[in-house]
């Protein structure tokens, strides 16, 4: 009587894992298919030193405005090291730090000065005629 309890109980449990098979299928291919997506959106972020690059403020909330940049910068490489971490200088080079090389990317500002045109414009001369 005991075995015949214990076997209907192993083939229940048996029946309740082939009901979760495809249910263990469609998440594991769910989670596949999330991490193709997540991948997609993750950019390789190559620096090298004496690059220039701009630094994200991501305590920005502290002081909302909602036309304040969100980037710092610019800062210039210093080292860039295997675990993603890169250190960077200010301009002048007084202060330096290291950051998570996510928080970075590339400065693509002018490097020399500017240049500036002035247009002057006159007013048209208007015939007398009507």
């Amino acid at each position: 009587m005991e075995d015949a309890g214990t076997t209907r109980i192993t083939e229940l449990h048996e029946l309740e894992e082939f009901r979760y098979l495809p249910a263990f299928e469609s998440t594991k291919l769910y989670k596949e298919r999330m991490k193709r997506m997540h991948d997609r959106n993750i950019v390789e972020r190559n620096f090298k030193p004496r690059d220039m690059v701009l630094l994200y403020n991501s305590r920005l909330r502290l002081f909302p405005g909602k036309l304040k940049s969100r980037w710092s910068g610019p800062f210039r490489v210093v080292e860039v090291f295997p675990s993603g971490v890169v250190e960077i200088a200010t301009e002048n080079e007084s202060h330096t730090f290291r950051v998570n090389g996510q928080r970075l990317k590339l400065y693509v500002g002018m490097s020399g000065p500017k240049e500036v045109f002035e247009l002057h414009l006159t007013e048209p001369q208007r015939s007398s005629e009507p």
